[in-house]
C-alpha cells in the first residue's frame, strides 16, 4: 500500500522526490516543510538532508508494487516540477504513472511555467491528473498554463486561499479544491470566500470540494460548502 494520508481530497502519497524551495505566499506556513524537519529529527533516511531536495530512485517503481487501486497525491513533499529536478527523473516518474494504470495519480506543482515547457515531452496518460495551486489573484496565470498542458484531467487547488479571485475562469478545469491554511501560524481565511467560490463552481457544473481547516473549522464547523467529487 501506499503511504496512507490525511489529506481529505486524496487517499495514498508517494514521493519519490523530498524538499522544496518556496516560490510565492501560498508557502510560508508550509505543511510539508514541517513534516519533513520532524522526519529528519526521528532519522528517517529519506529526510536526512532536511527539506533540501532529493531525489529517491528507490522509490520509483513502488505505485507498481501496490496492487490495490488507490488515488496517489505524487510528491506531497515536494513539487515535481522544481527547476533542479532533472528532465529525465520527471519522465521516469511519468512512465512509471503511465504503467501503473490501475491507480489515479494527483500530480500539483506551482511551477507551472516549467510544467508548459516540458508538457509536449512527457507521456500522458487518462490516469494523471494535473493541478496548479493558486492563492490569490496574482497567480491566475498559473491556470492558462495547466489549460495548456497535455493533461487529460486538470484542477486547481485553490488553497491556502488568500484573497479574492475576480473572475476566475474555470474553462477547461475538471475540479476544484478550496481551503484555508492550517498548522501553527496559520493565516485566518474569510469563510465568505468559501461560500463565493462554492457557488461560482457549483454554477459551472465543476466537482468542488471546499476544505475548512484551522481556526475557520473551529468557527464554522467544517459546514462551509458541500462536498461533490469526481465520479
Amino acid at each position: 500500500m501506499g503511504q496512507k494520508s490525511s489529506i481529505e481530497w486524496t487517499g495514498s502519497t508517494w514521493n519519490p522526490v523530498t524538499g522544496c524551495v518556496k516560490i510565492s505566499p501560498g508557502c510560508l506556513n508550509c505543511y510539508a516543510e514541517r513534516m519533513a524537519k520532524r522526519l529528519h529529527a526521528m532519522g528517517q533516511p529519506n529526510y536526512a538532508d532536511g527539506f533540501r531536495l532529493a531525489i529517491h530512485e528507490h522509490a520509483l517503481d513502488l505505485p507498481l508494487k501496490w496492487k490495490k487501486p488507490q488515488t496517489i497525491f505524487v510528491n506531497s513533499m515536494s513539487d515535481l516540477f522544481l527547476k533542479d529536478v532533472p528532465f529525465d527523473f520527471i519522465k521516469k516518474v511519468f512512465d512509471v504513472m503511465s504503467k501503473a494504470h490501475w491507480h489515479t495519480f494527483q500530480v500539483l506543482t506551482k511551477r507551472s511555467e516549467r510544467l508548459i515547457e516540458l508538457s509536449h515531452a512527457l507521456p500522458w496518460a487518462a490516469n494523471i491528473w494535473m493541478g496548479v495551486t493558486v492563492e490569490s489573484k496574482n497567480y491566475t496565470h498559473r491556470i492558462d498554463d495547466l489549460r495548456n498542458s497535455g493533461a487529460y484531467i486538470k484542477f486547481l487547488s485553490i488553497e491556502p486561499l488568500l484573497g479574492p479571485l475576480p473572475e476566475l475562469n474555470l474553462e477547461g478545469i475538471d475540479w476544484v479544491i478550496a481551503g484555508g491554511e492550517s498548522g501553527p501560524g496559520a493565516r485566518p481565511m474569510n469563510p465568505e470566500l468559501g461560500r463565493r467560490y462554492s457557488e461560482s463552481v457549483s454554477n459551472c457544473s465543476c466537482p468542488f470540494l471546499f476544505q475548512t481547516v484551522g481556526r475557520d473549522k473551529e468557527k464554522e464547523g467544517g459546514e462551509i460548502a458541500g462536498r461533490q467529487d469526481v465520479g
